[in-house]
């Protein structure tokens, strides 16, 4: 699996699903695994910021510098566990876990209220005031016990977002 020009075996698919929870079926796994060779460009088994910004919908998603850090630089395993965020097979602490990983951009396990208002603004763009976002999100984290100097930890981001019904799928192409 360490060079994209190689086939994937039996071995290696039932390795990806056991390693992404088994989000993706083996065919599923098969398909994801020719757009990762498709992506690859230079061939070295790892996909680049730049390579991903090839596919035109991830390059017009506005979470995409975001996501950029999490994906750049991933061999296959780790392209499909990144995928499996978004599969219908994956629970919703796992889709919450991942989310929480996107709004945590230093990494520290915590987020901010600033961390989470720069995501608003990214995700609403000019359909919203800069005082109309933080006026929701005031309120959001009012009613989750939260004010605007709370630093969120994964429970805490869990029990805001625990009452959403969390929809985050991604159609595999199985040609």
């Amino acid at each position: 699996m360490g060079s994209t020009s190689s086939m994937l075996t039996q071995y290696d698919i039932e390795e990806v699903q056991d390693h992404c929870n088994h989000a993706f079926s083996q065919q599923e796994i098969v398909s994801l695994y020719q757009r990762f060779c498709q992506l690859d460009r230079n061939g070295g088994g790892f996909v680049s910021a730049d390579e991903f910004m090839s596919v035109p919908e991830f390059a017009v998603n506005p979470l995409s510098q975001r996501l950029l850090r999490m994906l750049d630089g991933l061999n296959f395993k780790e392209f499909v566990a990144f995928l499996s965020a978004f599969s219908p097979r994956t629970s919703l602490q796992q889709k919450m876990e991942f989310i929480f990983r996107v709004y945590d951009t230093d990494c520290n396990g915590k987020v901010a209220f600033d961390d989470i208002l720069s995501i608003l603004r990214d995700l609403t763009g000019s359909f919203m005031t800069e005082q109309q976002r933080q006026k929701v999100l005031t309120h959001v984290l009012e009613e989750a016990g939260y004010t605007k100097d709370s630093h969120f930890t994964l429970p805490d981001f869990m029990k805001i977002l625990g009452n959403s019904e969390l929809k985050m799928e991604v159609e595999v192409p199985i040609d």
